[in-house]
């Protein structure tokens, strides 16, 4: 009779082990598919546009606020430093467009030299963020 009430016993136990690694492999597969956006960090006033497209891909965006301020991944930078950290951006997550989020009253040689420093870095894409209008 206690043998037969140990086997029931050995019987009714769960292996937990398989769904233990499913779980760690999905976990690992959504961490390593997770697309991480370096957003400018600041808000600024965009200008109204009748027509505008949304792209799919929107990781990097470099803010332009009108005192002529940069602001990129949370931080302010300056223009000659633009490149650089487009640069180490870039490595971590490549991209092939670089939004530019510049204010209403932002000076145009600013959006300038930073669109030019994104062309220094090798991108060629730049779209410029607008606000339906």
């Amino acid at each position: 009779m206690a043998r037969n009430r140990i086997r029931e016993e050995e019987e009714a136990a769960i292996d937990m082990t398989p769904m233990l690694d499913i779980v760690f492999i999905m976990l690992i597969f959504f961490i390593v598919t997770t697309s991480f956006i370096k957003e400018a960090g600041i808000e600024v006033s965009k200008p109204n546009a009748a027509n505008q497209i949304k792209f799919k891909n929107a990781n990097i965006f470099i803010a332009v606020r009108d005192s002529g301020e940069v602001w990129m991944d949370k931080k302010r930078v300056d223009v000659e430093r633009i490149k650089v950290n487009l640069e180490k951006l870039l490595t971590e997550q490549p991209t092939d467009v670089i939004f530019i989020q510049a204010d209403k009253g932002a000076k145009h040689s600013v959006v300038v030299k930073v669109m030019d420093a994104i062309k220094e870095a090798g991108v060629d894409r730049i779209s410029i963020a607008a606000a339906k209008g």
